[in-house]
């Protein structure tokens, strides 16, 4: 029982203010914990992490050459044999961090149950182990991107400096979702079986496959909804146009990653009690 306690006090005091001392005091835990899931991963497989690269890499070949002999000469602003698969590349890239963060946010809580009742600890150490582990799949997917890029002879140009930006926007949309979803998944247990079916729902309503402009009219006003369109899009003005994100894009794309992390934070102070004892 004075474990339990003590998780509980400690998640309950635990405040923004101390989280940046609390992850440099365990930063030997985090790297760990970043090293031992890619220990995981390598120890029954030959081949390891590099399925992190040709799981999104065969979904692209996959639909490249399915939909390319449709789409391929409607892209707008896209000419070449190749580039459906180089605009479908890099929707894929955007995509597969985001959806990365966001279903490891959402199982984030009840895969560590044990550890979150039984240790007290900074959450935060939970956190930067997920955002270190997706950010070094997304690196390793980058530089696979980049080499196809150059085998279909189109080399990123300086626009692609532009990324790191949006990489930090991407992560804090994705993060702070999952985080919402990943305390209402203590209580709720069925939004982890929704949110897979959601994703797949959202990834035909974002334009990965298809170009925004070739919706028809009334769709356009529907997919505007939808957060991630200027996030896709931007990746695509950077990868594939070879021009600098929409600026008002950037400026949505940064409220909403504040916004879903402050609502992320608040949501889990004031549940905390609770969720030790749910988990």
């Amino acid at each position: 029982m004075q474990p339990l306690v003590s998780a509980r006090r400690y998640l309950e005091n635990a405040g923004i203010s101390n989280l940046l001392t609390s992850a440099w005091r365990f930063r030997h835990y985090i790297g760990g914990a970043i090293l031992n899931t890619f220990r995981a991963r390598l120890a029954r497989s030959r081949l390891g992490a590099v399925w992190m690269i040709l799981n999104p890499l065969a979904l692209v070949a996959i639909y490249a050459l399915v939909l390319s002999v449709f789409l391929a000469g409607r892209l707008p602003g896209l000419e070449g044999r190749f580039s459906f698969a180089i605009y479908l590349t890099a929707g894929i890239f955007a995509w597969t961090l985001f959806c990365d963060l966001l279903t490891r946010g959402v199982t984030l809580f009840i895969d560590h149950a044990n550890l979150i009742k039984k240790v007290a600890f900074p959450r935060i150490s939970l956190l930067l182990t997920v955002v270190g582990v997706a950010l070094i799949d997304n690196l390793m997917l980058l530089l696979a991107v980049i080499l196809i890029f150059g085998v279909l002879g189109h080399w990123p140009d300086a626009h692609i400096l532009w990324l790191p930006l949006l990489v930090a926007l991407n992560l804090g949309i994705g993060l702070g979702l999952g985080l919402l979803l990943g305390v209402l998944n203590v209580f709720i247990r069925d939004i982890g079986q929704v949110v897979p079916v959601v994703l797949q729902f959202t990834f035909w309503l974002t334009p990965i496959v298809y170009a925004h402009e070739m919706l028809p009219p009334a769709a356009q006003t529907l997919t505007a909804f939808n957060p991630l369109v200027p996030l896709i899009t931007s990746y695509q003005d950077v990868m594939v146009f070879a021009r600098a994100p929409q600026p008002l894009a950037l400026l949505e794309l940064t409220l909403l990653a504040i916004l879903l992390l402050a609502l992320a934070q608040m949501l889990f102070r004031r549940a905390s009690p609770e969720m030790v004892d749910a988990l």
